[in-house]
């Protein structure tokens, strides 16, 4: 324990249960002063009395910073423009927050003369991996403390005691055990009742979305237009990142759209159980893909989604400030300069349906593909092309003869 070397601590800190006992804790254990800071990257209603509440469990001052704009327009569109999905379904809202959570909180910790940083990821988890890479990153030389691993509170239930026994407020109780975390791309679960992958979740855990049963019997169209890879406009309203992504995720909720339930592999080597709610991540991402299907050169698509796993898995395991990071991501930038046009969805019960695609921009043309006549192409010149593809599979056939 190095409690006399520690002078100023910034903690990401939410409120929640876990960084509500890590403030005090980080008091008592360290003898330090705490700075709270907490990002506003859409938790809506949980930044209700934060201030209020970080004073009151120690803090000399607590930051509340609003980065939604910063959030969507820096780290998820980004993302977005290469199609970024981990495991074939998780949409990486927690992976794409975290990054820009570290970089706030290296720069207050430069305005403070703070030295050191905390988090209230655990030991087992990869939000440990993605804050401390960043932070290094971005500061090889900070102090950082994790007490998740260093204190002996072995469980939530352990945390839930010690706040009840400090007087701290959480919104974690034993009932509902599991922790979430939300931001505008999305609101994740784990934890809990969630630790048995058979366990189904209760219906009153998702706060994003209605049940795919319950949304309406009406489908709802939306047209969205895209500009070099961004959404820039919905049905015709021109919008900011931030307000974009917030009326698709309330298309979205409405329509029972964006709920998956997964286990995934951590970084750390364990399995995980999570549930995500991603309402108008999931619209943008069908959107984008049938943009880029009428503007975007066939090899190139291949090449880029040949590379989308292994960016995906950079933004999960926390490398967003790496070489290679931004090596893939000026590569991706660049196959974004021709998708723009506008695309039609329909949203129906937890689905949404392509229904057209238009671009000034597009490479599909309709005198080629026709099945009536046309004359931009010959069908015979198919025979060549055919017999080129199939020589060394005849050559192979004739050898083994």
């Amino acid at each position: 324990m190095v409690s006399d070397k520690i002078k100023k601590v910034i903690l990401a800190y939410s409120g929640g249960l876990d960084t509500s006992v890590i403030l005090k804790w980080l008091i008592e254990t360290y003898k330090c002063e705490v700075i709270a800071f907490a990002a506003d990257i859409g938790q809506e209603e949980e930044l209700n009395n934060l201030e209020e509440k970080g004073l009151k469990t120690g803090a000399t001052k607590v930051y509340i910073d609003d980065l939604r704009e910063a959030f969507v327009k820096d780290y998820v569109f980004p993302a977005f423009r290469a199609n970024a999905i981990y495991e074939g379904q998780y949409l990486l809202g927690t992976s794409l927050a975290r990054p820009l959570i570290a970089k706030r909180q290296m720069e207050i910790a430069k305005i403070e003369g703070a030295d050191a940083v905390s988090h209230g990821a655990t030991g087992k988890g990869n939000d440990q991996v993605r804050f401390e890479l960043g932070y290094l990153a971005l500061n090889p030389h900070i102090k950082i403390i994790a007490p998740w691993r260093e204190w002996d509170l072995n469980s939530r239930t352990d945390l839930m005691q010690f706040a009840e026994k400090h007087g701290i407020d959480v919104p974690t109780t034993i009932k509902k055990p599991y922790s979430s975390d939300r931001n505008l791309l999305h609101i994740s679960y784990e934890g809990g009742v969630l630790e048995d992958p058979w366990h189904e979740p209760d219906e009153d855990m998702f706060i994003l979305t209605v049940s795919p049963k319950d949304a309406p019997d009406q489908a709802e169209v939306v047209e969205i237009t895209f500009k070099q890879g961004n959404p820039v406009a919905i049905n015709d309203q021109a919008l900011s990142p931030a307000d974009l992504l917030k009326q698709l995720n309330i298309l979205g909720s409405r329509h029972g759209i964006g709920r998956i339930d997964m286990v995934e592999n951590r970084f750390v080597g364990m399995k995980s159980r999570g549930v995500y709610e991603t309402p108008g991540g999931t619209i943008l991402r069908a959107a984008h893909m049938a943009m880029e299907s009428i503007t975007m050169d066939r090899e190139v698509m291949h090449l880029r989604d040949s590379l989308t796993p292994k960016y995906s898995e950079l933004v999960y395991n926390g490398f967003w400030f790496s070489p290679e990071m931004s090596l893939l991501q000026n590569m991706i930038d660049e196959t974004q300069k021709n998708v723009s046009g506008i695309v039609r969805l329909e949203l129906y019960k937890g689905n949404c349906r392509i229904l057209g695609r238009k671009s000034d921009e597009s490479l599909y043309s309709e005198d080629f593909a026709t099945f009536e006549n046309d004359n931009v192409y010959s069908q015979k010149d198919a025979e060549g092309f055919i017999r080129l593809n199939a020589l060394r599979l005849r050559i192979q056939n004739l050898i083994k003869k």
